[in-house]
Protein backbone atom coordinates (compact mmCIF):
# COMPACT_ATOMS: atom_id res chain seq x y z
CA UNK A 1 0.00 0.00 0.00
CA UNK A 2 1.34 3.40 -0.97
CA UNK A 3 1.76 5.88 1.85
CA UNK A 4 2.30 9.58 1.33
CA UNK A 5 3.27 12.08 4.01
CA UNK A 6 3.36 15.80 3.24
CA UNK A 7 5.26 18.48 5.12
CA UNK A 8 6.38 22.06 4.69
CA UNK A 9 3.15 24.01 4.87
CA UNK A 10 2.75 27.15 6.93
CA UNK A 11 1.68 30.77 7.15
CA UNK A 12 3.50 33.23 4.91
CA UNK A 13 2.97 36.68 3.50
CA UNK A 14 2.10 37.35 -0.11
CA UNK A 15 5.18 37.23 -2.32
CA UNK A 16 6.97 34.70 -0.15
CA UNK A 17 8.09 31.20 -1.06
CA UNK A 18 7.47 27.77 0.43
CA UNK A 19 8.63 24.29 -0.47
CA UNK A 20 6.32 21.38 0.19
CA UNK A 21 7.71 17.88 0.53
CA UNK A 22 6.06 14.49 0.18
CA UNK A 23 7.61 11.25 1.36
CA UNK A 24 6.56 8.14 -0.59
CA UNK A 25 6.70 4.61 0.81
CA UNK A 26 5.15 1.20 0.42
CA UNK A 27 5.74 0.54 -3.27
CA UNK A 28 8.35 1.11 -5.97
CA UNK A 29 8.59 4.87 -6.37
CA UNK A 30 9.72 4.71 -9.98
CA UNK A 31 6.47 2.99 -10.95
CA UNK A 32 4.36 6.02 -10.00
CA UNK A 33 3.66 9.41 -11.37
CA UNK A 34 3.39 12.00 -8.63
CA UNK A 35 1.40 15.14 -8.25
CA UNK A 36 0.02 17.90 -6.08
CA UNK A 37 -3.55 19.02 -5.62
CA UNK A 38 -5.05 21.69 -3.42
CA UNK A 39 -8.40 22.41 -1.83
CA UNK A 40 -9.42 25.85 -0.65
CA UNK A 41 -12.25 26.35 1.85
CA UNK A 42 -15.61 25.86 0.20
CA UNK A 43 -14.08 24.74 -3.08
CA UNK A 44 -13.42 21.43 -4.77
CA UNK A 45 -9.99 19.88 -4.81
CA UNK A 46 -8.08 21.03 -7.88
CA UNK A 47 -5.03 19.81 -9.77
CA UNK A 48 -1.82 21.78 -9.32
CA UNK A 49 1.09 19.87 -10.85
CA UNK A 50 2.28 16.41 -11.83
CA UNK A 51 5.35 14.68 -13.13
CA UNK A 52 6.35 11.15 -14.03
CA UNK A 53 9.53 9.16 -13.47
CA UNK A 54 11.03 10.69 -16.61
CA UNK A 55 10.46 14.22 -15.26
CA UNK A 56 7.76 15.10 -17.76
CA UNK A 57 5.67 17.77 -16.05
CA UNK A 58 2.14 19.06 -16.22
CA UNK A 59 0.95 22.26 -14.51
CA UNK A 60 -2.32 24.01 -13.88
CA UNK A 61 -2.54 27.34 -15.69
CA UNK A 62 -3.13 29.21 -12.45
CA UNK A 63 0.33 28.41 -11.09
CA UNK A 64 2.50 28.17 -14.19
CA UNK A 65 5.70 30.14 -13.83
CA UNK A 66 5.39 30.31 -10.03
CA UNK A 67 5.35 26.67 -8.89
CA UNK A 68 7.79 23.90 -9.77
CA UNK A 69 7.30 20.22 -9.12
CA UNK A 70 10.30 17.93 -8.78
CA UNK A 71 11.17 14.49 -7.50
CA UNK A 72 14.21 12.78 -6.07
CA UNK A 73 14.00 9.17 -7.17
CA UNK A 74 16.85 8.16 -4.88
CA UNK A 75 15.05 9.48 -1.80
CA UNK A 76 11.47 8.64 -2.78
CA UNK A 77 10.52 12.29 -2.39
CA UNK A 78 8.48 14.74 -4.40
CA UNK A 79 8.55 18.49 -3.91
CA UNK A 80 6.51 21.53 -4.80
CA UNK A 81 8.48 24.77 -4.85
CA UNK A 82 6.03 27.66 -4.58
CA UNK A 83 7.23 31.16 -5.35
CA UNK A 84 5.47 34.52 -5.47
CA UNK A 85 2.66 33.18 -3.35
CA UNK A 86 -0.71 34.89 -3.48
CA UNK A 87 -3.60 34.88 -0.99
CA UNK A 88 -5.59 32.82 -3.49
CA UNK A 89 -3.01 30.05 -3.12
CA UNK A 90 -4.30 29.47 0.41
CA UNK A 91 -5.46 25.86 0.61
CA UNK A 92 -4.72 22.42 1.94
CA UNK A 93 -2.18 20.88 -0.39
CA UNK A 94 -2.30 17.15 -1.06
CA UNK A 95 0.33 14.86 -2.49
CA UNK A 96 -0.92 12.24 -4.94
CA UNK A 97 0.51 9.11 -6.54
CA UNK A 98 -0.91 7.37 -9.58
CA UNK A 99 -0.06 4.86 -12.25
CA UNK A 100 0.40 7.52 -14.93
CA UNK A 101 0.54 11.29 -15.30
CA UNK A 102 -2.89 11.18 -16.91
CA UNK A 103 -4.30 9.29 -13.94
CA UNK A 104 -2.76 11.73 -11.49
CA UNK A 105 -4.07 14.77 -13.36
CA UNK A 106 -7.56 13.28 -13.49
CA UNK A 107 -7.41 12.63 -9.77
CA UNK A 108 -8.96 9.19 -10.15
CA UNK A 109 -7.55 6.10 -8.53
CA UNK A 110 -4.80 8.07 -6.85
CA UNK A 111 -3.24 7.47 -3.51
CA UNK A 112 -3.45 10.59 -1.32
CA UNK A 113 -1.57 12.08 1.57
CA UNK A 114 -3.24 13.69 4.54
CA UNK A 115 -2.58 17.23 3.35
CA UNK A 116 -0.61 20.21 4.60
CA UNK A 117 -2.05 23.68 5.14
CA UNK A 118 -0.67 26.65 3.26
CA UNK A 119 -1.95 30.07 4.26
CA UNK A 120 -0.90 33.22 2.43
CA UNK A 121 -1.73 36.53 4.06
CA UNK A 122 -2.12 39.76 2.12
Amino acid sequence: QVQLVESGGGLVQAGASLRLSCAFSGRTFSSYAMGWFRQAPGKEREFVAALNYYMNTNYADSIKGRFTISRDNAKNMVYLQMNSLKPEDTAVYYCAAGTSTRAVVRGTGNYWGQGTQVTVSS
